[in-house]
């Protein structure tokens, strides 16, 4: 699957790594609903590092079309909040 993160590029992830990345997905949403400004800050970051550890990152005069579009490092918790579908910033 093909992801970008806003601001950044993309990076091709393996559907294997969904599960994982889930469950920083689900605390980065329940720290939304809960208000936790710090928490999400920190959840997010740890998101994304996740999805460049695990991700292969695109040439940058790559155009492959996006399966999923993250925000970048610096969103604010309303940004994301724009974002999100209701099964958080990852399906699944």
């Amino acid at each position: 699957m093909i992801v970008r993160i806003m601001g950044e590029g993309q990076v091709e992830l393996a559907d294997s790594h969904f599960t994982e990345l889930n469950k920083l997905d689900d605390e980065l949403l329940a720290e939304m609903e809960s208000g936790d400004g710090p928490g999400f800050r920190t959840t997010l970051h740890a998101l994304l590092a996740k999805v460049r550890e695990l991700g292969t990152p695109l040439p940058d005069d790559a155009l492959e079309p996006s399966e999923l579009i993250l925000p970048g490092w610096d969103a604010t918790l309303e940004e994301v909040r724009e974002m999100l579908s209701d099964d958080g910033l990852i399906p699944g």
